[in-house]
């Protein structure tokens, strides 16, 4: 009798979901102490929340920490193309059979309890972690920080807390101090924690739990700068000035989330060759992502075609900001979001920026806003805007009009996967 694959055990666990989603982590408590408490088990964590750029400066500390030979565990979600990218296992992405096991052992233990998609991977991770030799563990949080997953460590090597902004309201709070509460909730008991640019009432936040839990803090713009000057990141702390490539992850953005990736790595006491490595060497699709080949490429050579998986008002800012950057041409959007999104927040910064808009449905999500309901949400932030029934087509119809445009694909995570799934 043939082995169950992982894709058959992960439709398996999607069964398992509670019926109303509520952040606890009384479930994840239940299945790690009948797997016995592998997070005890783990190499030294680096714990990560944020509202954006989590995924950037990850990846960052990543390629720093491997240039300086370590083999690293990686956790992030959500994946793009194939669940497996989700586990980096000792720097190399999870193999099936591997996969396949630890979720089988997962399912098991947890005996047919209810348990989330989420939760039950998580706890998958944390197992393939704590059973492979490594020098460091990469914790991305999911949604939040308090009660996600994977705040699960007792103590740390180093959190990281990327800019905070308003997403997921429905779990988190209306408030940027309320969602701030939520990501500071991955703070710890004097371990110390990399802060990257914040709003005020967001700072406060985390500055306020930080005193209460004796947790020092390195804040962007106290602790730590990076600026942009004359094509060069520079870096400076405590410690001295650092003269660095750009990062090689295109927008503006990317200087900060560079930052905290290379105060990190500072703090940790890595040479200036891993921070080097941190911004030339990173590789994080759909992150402003420029597609080179493959079959959308190939149905309109001339186009020149980006890919970003940003969803919410911060990430369209910076969308905008980086496509102002760009050399001047005329840009196109194919656009696809979840109805779970503020539209309005995401679209209004990118329409000074953009030609023309083409909605798409994002295929196979349950959540998905229709093209038509994205085609409305762009004539209201002023966009000149039509459906398509696909990207392929809606790509086709751009290149037929404008054969030298730009043209991004964007607005979801979950589209950014389709897209490169059907790429190759």
């Amino acid at each position: 009798m043939n082995s169950p694959s992982s894709d058959t055990i992960l439709e398996r666990m999607m069964t398992l979901h509670p019926k109303i989603m509520d952040l606890t982590l009384d479930r994840v408590w239940r299945l790690l102490a009948a797997l016995d408490h592998p997070e005890r088990k783990l190499p030294p964590v680096i714990h990560i929340a944020g509202t954006n750029g989590k995924g950037s400066t990850q990846a960052m500390i990543r390629a720093g920490l491997e240039q300086a030979g370590q083999k690293v565990h990686a956790y992030t979600s959500p994946h793009l193309a194939r669940f497996h990218e989700r586990i980096r296992l000792a720097s190399e992405i999870i193999p099936e059979p591997l996969l396949t096991a630890f979720l089988d052992e997962c399912y098991a233990a947890n005996a047919g309890e209810q348990i989330t998609f989420f939760e039950i991977t998580t706890c998958a991770a944390l197992l393939a972690f704590a059973r492979t030799p490594a020098d460091t563990t990469l914790l991305e949080v999911g949604l939040g920080g308090r009660l996600d997953a994977t705040n699960v460590i007792d103590k740390p090597q180093l959190t990281i807390i990327t800019p905070v902004s308003i997403d997921h309201q429905q779990y988190l709070g209306e408030t940027l101090a309320e969602i701030a509460g939520e990501k500071a909730g991955i703070l710890k008991r004097g371990v110390p924690c990399v802060v990257g640019p914040q709003a005020p009432e967001g700072l406060a936040v985390i500055e306020a739990r930080a005193a209460r839990l004796g947790a020092p803090l390195l804040v962007h713009g106290q602790h730590w700068h990076a600026t942009e000057e004359n094509g060069r990141l520079i870096f400076q702390d405590e410690n001295g000035l650092l003269d660095l490539p750009r990062p090689i992850l295109p927008g503006p953005h990317q200087i900060q989330n560079a930052g905290a990736a290379i105060m990190a790595l500072r703090h940790l006491g890595h040479t200036e060759a891993a921070c080097e490595a941190a911004v030339t060497k990173t590789y994080w699709p759909a992150r402003m992502q420029r597609l080179r080949v493959g079959p959308l490429v190939e149905s309109a050579p001339h186009v020149e075609l980006w890919l970003d998986g940003g969803h919410n008002p911060a990430g369209g800012e910076a969308i905008a900001a980086t496509l102002a950057a760009m050399p001047k041409r005329p840009t196109h959007l194919i656009c696809g979001m979840l109805n779970t999104k503020d539209i309005g927040g995401y679209l209004r910064p990118l329409a000074p920026h953009t030609a023309t808009l083409h909605a798409v449905t994002i295929p196979g999500e349950h959540a998905t806003l229709t093209a038509e309901q994205t085609q409305a949400a762009a004539l209201a932030a002023g966009m000149n805007a039509e459906v398509a029934a696909s990207v392929a087509a809606a790509l086709a119809d751009i290149a037929a009009k404008d054969p030298s445009a730009r043209v991004l694909i964007c607005g979801s995570l979950y589209l950014a996967g389709t897209v490169l799934r059907e790429n190759g």
